[in-house]
């Protein structure tokens, strides 16, 4: 599923191919997609004659702004946008098409078919499903220390399963979380309640610092991600652990096993000796759990106090 970096950047080229296009007509070929309003000749008429203004995020959701509505865009597992030139030849499994006065058509593409669409008044979008509930946002200036420890400090749950939860932090996924948490130093079943403050500022820079580089890279293609122009994203080989189940960390010497939870792809990391090349990682009787090696640049260090 596309997570915060992929969204931004397919919300960056769109603001770049369709904003200031005047939508002509809408088609809808597959009408689960449409989520709000119920009536789908409904949905087609209030976009006829809309210009799109701009586009912008909030969490995983594009929020595509025309003169007086707001298009909520949720691309959940493989949905992708396309602008083509109206002859062009409908692909297959392509549900929606906004196509415009200028004979160009923004395409709306989904083999997975979990994609959803909503349009409420400009203003109302926010205070609706699926948008009222979300949680913070990791790139916005209010993403501070204090409003990110204030989500997660006492809470009893593993820290993982809590930074997954979209009410409380948005658009980080199983990728983004299991590289901030390795970057941090910070296991991933560790319980929220037991993170010193010191701690919790690493995770705090280390999501920070992952979310922006995954932007700066165009995001992650692992399957089928591309941007609005069909380009695909190079954050993937940036990876430190996410999806190298028995494979070296370069810089760290480490191998690692791929923990449990939801949908598991987080290490268990540990230092390789020297003189075992293959070790196989385990934590050891007695081994304190949570330690594990963080990514140089936020060192990780054992018995810190708040």
């Amino acid at each position: 599923m596309p997570e915060l970096p992929e969204v931004e950047t397919v919300r960056r080229t769109l603001n770049v191919l369709v904003a200031g296009k005047t939508i002509e007509r809408v088609s809808v070929h597959l009408a689960r997609i449409i989520q709000h309003p119920d009536d789908i000749e409904t949905f087609k008429a209030l976009l006829e004659g809309e210009t799109i203004q701009e586009v912008e995020r909030r969490g995983k959701f594009l929020r595509i702004h025309t003169d007086r509505f707001t298009l909520v865009s949720h691309l959940r597992m493989e949905g992708r946008y396309g602008v083509y030139e109206a002859d062009d030849p409908l692909e297959l499994h392509t549900h929606v098409v906004f196509h415009f006065t200028d004979g160009t058509e923004l395409r709306y593409k989904d083999v997975r078919q979990f994609g959803t669409m909503h349009i409420y008044e400009r203003g109302r979008d926010l205070e609706e499903k699926p948008l009222k509930k979300l949680g913070l946002e990791p790139l916005d200036e209010a993403f501070t220390f204090e409003a990110f420890r204030s989500r997660i400090a006492g809470r009893k749950t593993k820290i993982k399963p809590l930074l997954l939860n979209q009410e409380y932090i948005v658009g980080i996924g199983n990728i983004y979380v299991d590289e901030s948490l390795f970057l941090a130093g910070i296991h991933p079943e560790r319980e929220a309640d037991t993170l010193t403050k010191a701690e919790m500022i690493r995770l705090h820079q280390a999501i920070i610092q992952t979310l922006t580089d995954a932007v700066e890279a165009g995001g992650s293609s692992i399957k089928s991600f591309v941007n609005g122009q069909g380009e695909m994203g190079m954050f993937q080989h940036s990876f430190r652990v996410y999806g190298r189940k028995n494979r070296t960390v370069p810089e760290l010497r480490t191998r690692h096993r791929e923990d449990g939870g939801r949908r598991p792809r987080h290490a268990y990391v540990s230092e390789v000796p020297e003189d075992e090349t293959h070790a196989q990682l385990a934590y050891k009787p007695g081994r304190p759990r949570g330690e594990c090696t963080p990514r140089p640049g936020l060192p990780y260090s054992k018995g810190e106090t708040s």
